[in-house]
């Protein structure tokens, strides 16, 4: 049975869909809290797939939480063995920053639904499931990365050009959220209260209105982006 090990940073930004895909495939799945939990029991190469989830910090804010460095250096000695990872948010973010690129705040905040643009490569990957004809992309952005080498890009968006990643064919990271479950995304505004208070032209009624419009297809055909993706890996 294949192993996942699923780094999280916040308790109620979980693997969403990818928990109902895993259960399926009979995967088992566990989750290490990034910020609480000891990074020395944890052996890089040991999980068939590791996910990183996204979180409200930034790669670049290591003197204010520590054990971002300790999850860098497990995510460089991971990358470094070409082990099959999946990034989401944040999780690319430090995806992008163990490859050696840079990342940074974005100069305006990208909160909401929007459809993704796809490259030219995104519509021969597993990310042509997420095209604009099939589902608007759930985004919660303030930071932004400059694509690692030999990155392909699959999709951007006007105000964040770098949505998805392919690295080595084992590497695949998003800035968007196409894991996220419709009935979950309320606890996200309540958890990300303060933000959206103070976030203009953001607000967490319409929010609430759009999830509802746009989170059902996004569950349909975020679950045939990442089964096509784990089944390209040959894992399991």
């Amino acid at each position: 049975m294949p192993n996942v090990l699923s780094i999280r940073h916040v308790a109620f930004e979980d693997l969403g869909i990818l928990e109902d895909i895993f259960t399926a495939r009979g995967w088992s799945y566990r989750y290490h809290e990034a910020g609480t939990q000891d990074w020395a029991t944890l052996n890089p190469l040991a999980d068939d797939l590791v996910v990183v989830l996204g979180g409200a910090i930034a790669v670049y804010d290591t003197h204010l939480y520590p054990f971002i460095t300790d999850e860098l250096k497990f995510l460089e000695q991971r990358l470094a063995a070409r082990k099959p990872t999946l990034g989401i948010c944040l999780g690319a973010q430090m995806i992008a920053q163990a490859l050696g690129a840079r990342v940074y705040p974005a100069a305006v905040k990208e909160v909401g639904w929007s459809p993704l643009q796809l490259k030219v490569p995104g519509h021969t990957s597993p990310c042509k499931w997420l095209s604009a004809e099939h589902a608007f992309m759930f985004h919660w952005n303030g930071d932004t990365f400059v694509l690692p080498d030999n990155a392909v890009l699959l999709a951007s968006t006007g105000s964040y050009p770098h949505q998805v990643f392919i690295w080595n064919d084992v590497v695949l990271a998003f800035q968007c959220l196409p894991e996220v479950r419709t009935r979950d995304l309320e606890n996200w505004f309540i958890g990300h209260a303060v933000e959206i208070a103070t976030t203009p032209g953001v607000n967490a009624r319409p929010l609430g209105t759009d999830t509802l419009k746009y989170g059902p297809a996004l569950e349909k055909y975020g679950r045939l982006c990442f089964e096509e993706w784990l089944t390209s890996l040959k894992i399991g």
